[in-house]
């Protein structure tokens, strides 16, 4: 069973959450609520989401700074922002939201469907990226594993064609939507995403085929999952 991901929703407005709702409801994935900068710093203490969506302007905390101390954690840095804000004080305005790590700045009243389209990218990247990690720690099992295997578990050239037929699958996957992005002219932060995906899938590509037997040599160190 496919794990949801989860999309921070960032507004003081309930108004403006409820809409931002009924526009992502059509994503079928977990939507949380956070009606202020230190309510959303709190939920990613404890939760991974795919993406978050941030309101500018906000009392107290408002959406640059929140998105500053996003920035700083360890934890959650690579986290896309996408800023919403109902005022346009120009290119300055823009400038600091993409200065303070926005992937994208957005103003309202905006379009739903487009809205939607950019959020879609960065679930469906951040899928991947839980897809790999997967296949990442079954490898690893594997190399730790070694010869202490139960005679219930499969033997290990079972195990390796079952984690190089699981990794083709996200693959395939991963050129699908690079492919999908390229036609769309997407965002370069959402283009980047996925380039840096693809390395890690040919990292560990690599590392999967030096196990296949006659492949000789030393196995390949698997990929970095930062």
């Amino acid at each position: 069973m496919v794990q949801k991901a989860k999309i921070l929703l960032v507004d003081d407005r309930p108004e403006n959450l409820l809409a931002l709702e009924a526009i992502l409801s059509a994503l079928d994935q977990t939507l949380v609520r956070a009606s202020s900068g230190e309510e959303a710093l709190k939920a990613l203490l404890t939760d991974d989401f795919a993406v978050i969506l941030l309101d500018v302007q906000m009392p107290g905390m408002d959406g640059f700074e929140t998105a500053a101390h996003i920035k700083r954690r360890e934890r959650t840095r690579d986290i896309p922002i996408i800023f919403l804000t109902a005022i346009n004080h120009g290119p300055h305005h823009t400038f600091r939201g993409y200065a303070a790590g926005a992937v994208d700045y957005i103003s309202k009243p905006f379009d739903p469907w487009v809205l939607r389209a950019k959020v879609s990218v960065f679930v469906e990247l951040y899928m991947k990226n839980c897809q790999l990690r997967e296949q990442a720690s079954l490898l690893r099992i594997q190399l730790e594993g070694g010869t202490h295997q139960g005679a219930e578990e499969k033997e290990p050239a079972g195990l390796l064609a079952e984690l190089s037929a699981r990794l083709a699958a996200v693959e395939e996957q991963a050129e699908a939507l690079s492919k999908q992005l390229d036609d769309e002219s997407a965002d370069a932060a959402a283009v980047a995403t996925a380039a840096h995906l693809e390395r890690k899938l040919t990292g560990l590509r690599r590392a999967l085929d030096a196990l296949e037997p006659g492949a000789g040599g030393s196995v390949a160190p698997l990929p970095s999952q930062s």
